[in-house]
């Protein structure tokens, strides 16, 4: 439901669930000493196949090229810190999954355009953004790519609401970057000839740093997670049709891209929460992007079984303790390891298990509980049963069981008539949550994207 109120419209959305899971982060934010390592990871990129331009020992600056994708060499992936490239890991089949940097005592930075925002054209921004590698802090719809630099979108969506378990607070990490993230605006609105989509928090009033933002359209959501998802935004404001293109773009990545046109630089600080029920003290941390979590967690962790997250419990990727964060990811999320049987399983009374099923006798227990989640799946995988519970959580008019059964089949038809131009796998990650088939929902929608890609070739 939208409605126009105060010159912002809000949309009140029912379906989703919010997993009462502890370990928030406090309200204070450290700033972090300059880490032992950095690391960009090409495993963060969905589809780029990536070629090194840098080897062991080469010296670099912040903004200097590390490598580019093989498949649209324009789009260039940059260092986030100056130093020496110390590691070039690799896996299966000499997959590259991250290239390190040892980081000068000093930053030096590589030098790009600084030109009046009123002024500078779309070309330029689009090379500056290129060059300097935050050209891929913009992705886009259909298929959450990074977007490609030869398109137009038909508008750009900025979610600064995240309802994701334990998930950053976008209010507070923006309060002190007003400049920085109108300026970002300002670029952005130069990309396209649409509207700029700013979607926040609607359950308390708007504050301030919004209502004096300009060259946006504002858009109060209320709900339960997944609403603060890009993609849920996207569709219950303007929904994607076939042929046509929209980007999205992180908040901290807008703060980032307005730096740089401000100052002529790729000042990679980002601000992100140490989360979690295992972290002893989880607060925000101002970092360099691409940190080792190393320093973080030192003397902050309860035990030495627990899974090291990068991101949110739903959507994120296991790292090690001295694992570096995401690209995209402004959390990190610590919980028990669940490498364990139980005894009675689900015969338990479960006075300290949550459950959306309600199977446990926890769900009569007062609402406002947290609970302590580990990472046991209790149960394998099973055959896929049609329940009809995922609508429960799944706030956009598409059928997942449907879609995701086509994409199993390899029908591309039914596929783009099911709605797959307008999802990501991170939308369908509560239906995998609650699967009691324990479905990989998201695995099996990246596959569906990465067939309509190849068909699309």
């Amino acid at each position: 439901m939208i409605k126009k109120d105060n010159n912002f419209n809000t949309i009140k959305i029912k379906k989703g669930l919010n997993i009462p899971i502890s370990g928030e982060a406090e309200k204070v934010i450290l700033k972090s000493e300059l880490s032992c390592a950095y690391a960009l990871k090409p495993v963060d990129f969905f589809g780029v196949i990536p070629k090194l331009f840098v080897d062991i020992n080469t010296r670099v600056k912040a903004g200097s090229c590390l490598f580019i994708d093989k498949n649209n060499p324009r789009v260039k992936f940059t260092s986030p810190v100056s130093g020496i490239v110390k590691e070039i890991n690799r896996g299966e089949k000499r997959q590259i999954l991250e290239i390190v940097i040892e980081p000068d005592k000093e930053i030096e930075y590589e030098r790009f355009l600084i030109k009046d925002i009123e002024k500078i054209t779309r070309d330029e921004i689009v090379d500056t953004l290129l060059n300097s590698g935050l050209w891929v802090a913009i992705r886009q719809r259909p298929f959450d790519i990074i977007a490609n630099p030869d398109d137009k979108p038909r508008e750009i969506f900025i979610s600064a609401y995240d309802t994701a378990p334990l998930a950053p607070d976008y209010d507070f990490i923006l309060s002190n970057y007003f400049n920085e993230f109108q300026s970002g605006i300002n670029i952005l609105k130069k990309l396209t000839d649409g509207k700029i989509h700013l979607a926040i928090n609607g359950t308390i009033p708007v504050l301030p740093f919004y209502q004096k933002l300009i060259n946006v359209e504002i858009h109060r959501i209320i709900g339960k997670h997944p609403v603060g998802n890009v993609g849920v935004q996207i569709h219950h404001i303007n929904p994607i049709n076939k042929g046509e293109v929209v980007w999205h773009v992180n908040p901290q990545h807008v703060v980032q891209i307005g730096n740089l046109f401000l100052k002529g630089i790729y000042e990679a600080t980002k601000i992100i929460a140490l989360t979690g029920s295992e972290v002893i003290k989880p607060v925000y941390y101002k970092i360099i992007a691409g940190a080792s979590i190393k320093e973080l967690i030192e003397n902050n962790i309860k035990s030495e079984k627990v899974r090291y997250i990068s991101g949110n419990v739903l959507t994120g990727r296991k790292i090690y303790k001295n694992g570096f964060i995401g690209f995209y990811d402004s959390q990190i999320t610590i919980i028990p390891e669940g490498n364990y049987y139980e005894f009675m399983g689900w015969l338990s009374p479960g006075f300290k298990k949550y459950s959306f099923h309600k199977v446990f006798l926890s769900s009569i227990l007062p609402r406002k509980k947290k609970y302590n989640f580990d990472t046991n799946m209790h149960g394998g995988e099973r055959p896929f049963v049609m329940t009809g519970i995922y609508e429960k959580v799944f706030p956009m008019d598409i059928l997942p069981v449907q879609l995701a059964k086509s994409i199993l089949a390899s029908d591309i038809d039914m596929m783009e008539k099911l709605g797959i131009y307008e999802v990501a796998p991170e939308d369908f990650a509560l239906c995998e949550f609650i699967c009691p088939s324990k479905i990989n929902f998201q695995e099996i929608i990246r596959n569906g994207i990465l067939l309509m890609l190849k068909e699309l070739k």
